[in-house]
């Protein structure tokens, strides 16, 4: 393995490399700057690339990039001939470029790409992987991550992320390319002359729309209310704003106010610090346009638009108060659900009916399934997880003959959600999808207002009715090879000392995902987990309570995640305020 030091003068001299490039590797000055640049090769891990743009082994260029599409190229082409590959890029930097760079790679390695003329939804990609039967799919974004970043996303058929064990078997394909000279390329005007390279754009769009509204439960309440139903909504500067914008209007929702200084695509994303919806601050000028029109809700999309942030008005204050992930997705989900039982629409029996969540999101979902009588469903974090399910549940009902059967795992797919601001209503995607979020919350707004409710309302209503759980997150950021050591530092030592109380709560069971056991500190029984093995661990508590503990799969950060259910809204903060000292007490000894 080469040091940092010979990798950089690799990418200083190397002819592979063009002039631009070994241009901006010679204005290194700083020492630390070229190490973070050289000192690994861009880790093509379970969900592709993430990093910073730029030149170097550890950043996103074409070269890098190049490597992991010329990977994905051998895997496919190991697997079937005649190959295709469907690829969507957004509104980041460089995106466009990293897009068509990848769509000719494929190209020349015999498998045709269909690339879209111009930006689009992530969600859009998943669905255009199955509309269109491609073997694959890449998607050129870093979602929510901050300006300097850009990433890439792969699919298999299915229209999910890849999974175990091709995840693994694609990266073992992409670390086996060791000269970037290696990377097949050809002309854009050859691929097209081959039948290589087909842009997409409006037929697919058209599809797509098409196939949200399919999923609209009730069209009579959006006509009714829809005039009285006042949206802001902001795209931060990427893909959402055209299809979010065409649902509404299709729909019949009139009073939308976009926010106009957010509207336009812009990689450098000139209003905000971070285009992440989980942030605050990103809603500042959204929130100052709803208070000027007096919005029922705030609405934003990541760049991306997998992921929707949301603020509703609350009754009572005349404030906008803020959703977590956790809320908007569970309100989505009883809303989803109780009109479907309303109309008649759930399975029966309903166990066959399931609601899809992730370890590391609120317990709440367990109780909205056993009020519905379906089944609720864990799996790891990543929504790839949950794509993955439906598609086991489609090859279980097709091998019980085209029927539902939850003793067979032939499951209907009913919602899937994670903490981090994501959901999937229906199946026409297999990735998390804020288009059809949007349109669902609006869907929602509307019905909730005919009965004199906001969705603010709504979700004390739903606390009422469940109980009053509530989560939270610590994030710590640890960049750099000495982050990364020191990452790999905190989980041994939680694995080496294992709590027994966190933050007053007794520990009743640990989950070590790595290891792929769950440990009965009561009976002190150990047990298999069933779930594939991840660097995570999870504690059972006292009371209803968890905490969890995992490195990122995207950035240069360790995740801290927290649950509770309290009596009542303060005594939910009291717990989750005592269970986040008590276990960072032991991250920071």
């Amino acid at each position: 393995m080469k040091s940092y030091r010979e990798e950089y003068e690799n990418w200083l001299t190397n002819p592979v490399f063009d002039e631009e490039t070994r241009k901006e590797v010679a204005a290194m000055k700083d020492e630390k700057e070229i190490e973070d640049a050289f000192y690994r090769q861009l880790s093509f891990g379970t969900g592709g690339l993430r990093g910073v743009i730029g030149a170097g082994t550890n950043r996103m260029n074409i070269y890098t990039v190049g490597k992991a599409s010329q990977g994905l190229a051998n895997f496919i082409n190991s697997k079937v001939k005649n190959g295709s590959v469907a690829i969507a890029y957004d509104s980041r930097r460089m995106s466009p470029e990293f897009a068509l760079s990848s769509a000719l790679i494929f190209a020349a390695n015999g498998i045709k790409a269909y690339l879209f003329e111009s930006l689009r939804p992530t969600p859009e990609l998943s669905f255009a992987i199955r509309y269109y039967h491609t073997t694959a799919g890449i998607v050129i974004t870093a979602s929510h991550n901050p300006p300097q970043y850009n990433g890439y996303k792969a699919y298999w058929s299915d229209g999910a992320q890849l999974v175990p064990p091709y995840d693994e078997l694609v990266i073992e394909e992409v670390n086996k390319i060791e000269n970037y000279a290696d990377i097949k390329r050809i002309g854009e005007e050859v691929a097209k002359a081959k039948g290589l390279l087909r842009i997409i754009g409006k037929e697919t769009d058209d599809a797509y729309i098409a196939a949200l509204k399919k999923l609209v439960l009730d069209k009579d309440v959006i006509k009714k209310m829809a005039k009285d139903i006042r949206i802001v909504y902001t795209p931060f500067h990427g893909t959402g704003n055209v299809p979010v914008r065409r649902m509404l209007k299709e729909l019949g929702f009139t009073q939308v106010w976009v926010v106009p200084e957010q509207e336009e695509p812009d990689g450098n994303f000139t209003t905000l610090d971070y285009p992440n919806p989980e942030d605050p601050k990103a809603f500042t000028l959204a929130l100052a346009l709803a208070k000027k029109v007096d919005a029922d809700i705030v609405l934003a999309t990541d760049p991306d638009a997998d992921r929707l942030g949301v603020y509703a008005k609350d009754t009572a204050t005349g404030e906008y108060m803020t959703f977590t992930g956790n809320m908007s997705g569970l309100l989505i989900c009883e809303y989803e659900l109780s009109r479907k039982r309303e109309m008649g629409l759930l399975p029966e029996p309903r166990e066959n009916g399931a609601l899809v969540t992730t370890i590391v999101s609120s317990n709440m979902a367990f109780a909205i399934a056993k009020e519905y009588g379906i089944t609720a469903i864990e799996v790891l974090t990543g929504f790839k997880y949950i794509g993955e399910q439906i598609k086991n549940f489609e090859e279980a009902k097709a091998a019980n003959g085209g029927k539902y059967d939850a003793k067979k795992g032939a499951y209907e797919y009913l919602f899937g959600y994670e903490e981090s601001y994501g959901c999937l209503v229906g199946t026409h995607a297999r990735d998390k999808d804020a288009v059809m979020a949007v349109t669902a919350l609006c869907e929602a707004a509307a019905y909730y207002k005919s009965k004199g409710m906001t969705l603010w309302d709504q979700m004390q209503a739903m606390y009422k009715k469940y109980g009053y759980f509530k989560e939270s997150l610590e994030t710590i950021s640890l960049p750099g090879s000495e982050g990364a050591a020191k990452i790999t530092e905190i989980m041994n030592g939680l694995r080496a000392c294992p709590p027994e109380n966190i933050g007053g709560e007794k520990v009743l069971a640990a989950r070590d995902y790595l290891l792929g056991e769950r440990f009965d500190t009561v009976t002190g029984k150990k047990e298999k987990l069933t779930l594939p093995k991840s660097n995570v661990l999870y504690y059972e508590l006292e009371e209803a309570g968890w905490c969890c503990a995992r490195p990122s799969g995207t950035e240069p950060k360790i995740k801290f995640y927290f649950g509770v259910k309290g009596y009542d809204a303060e005594d939910a903060a009291r717990k989750v305020a005592a269970l986040k000292k008590g276990l960072m007490s032991f991250v920071k000894e």
